[in-house]
């Protein structure tokens, strides 16, 4: 068992939130996603997890980890359509894994096209 995981054992659900923004703003990215990962699946119905799983999404995208932010900014979406930080999370992580992938750029674009109605701000957008 890792370290981790023991703390987590012994962590209330706010507790564990606030460890993972501590490790996030350490830029310990991979460690802020295991401890919000376990966080939403221990509670997967509640929908006070907003902030968690866009916590997730960040600290998976800036860890590296595209497919996976992609898949928690989708979700995101899901439960709130007009969550226009989810839709800039979905779009940069699909932008950074398509490489040659004609389809996930056109997925990306379509995201993007998305998150441009939600009036969010696409870091590097032309102004």
């Amino acid at each position: 068992m890792t370290r981790i995981e023991q703390t987590l054992r012994t962590l209330a659900p706010y507790d564990a939130f606030r460890w993972a923004e501590d490790l996030f703003e350490h830029r310990d990215y991979y460690s802020a996603a295991i401890v919000l990962q376990h966080l939403v699946d221990t509670h997967p119905d509640e929908r006070d997890l907003a902030s968690a799983r866009e916590l997730l999404a960040r600290s998976y995208f800036h860890s590296a980890q595209s497919g996976r932010a992609a898949d928690v900014a989708r979700e995101m979406l899901e439960r709130d359509p007009g969550h226009a930080y989810a839709a800039v999370l979905l779009f940069r992580s699909l932008e950074r894994s398509a490489g040659s992938d004609p389809a996930r750029r056109d997925e990306a674009r379509a995201v993007r096209r998305l998150a441009d109605a939600l009036n969010a701000e696409v870091p590097g957008a032309a102004a």
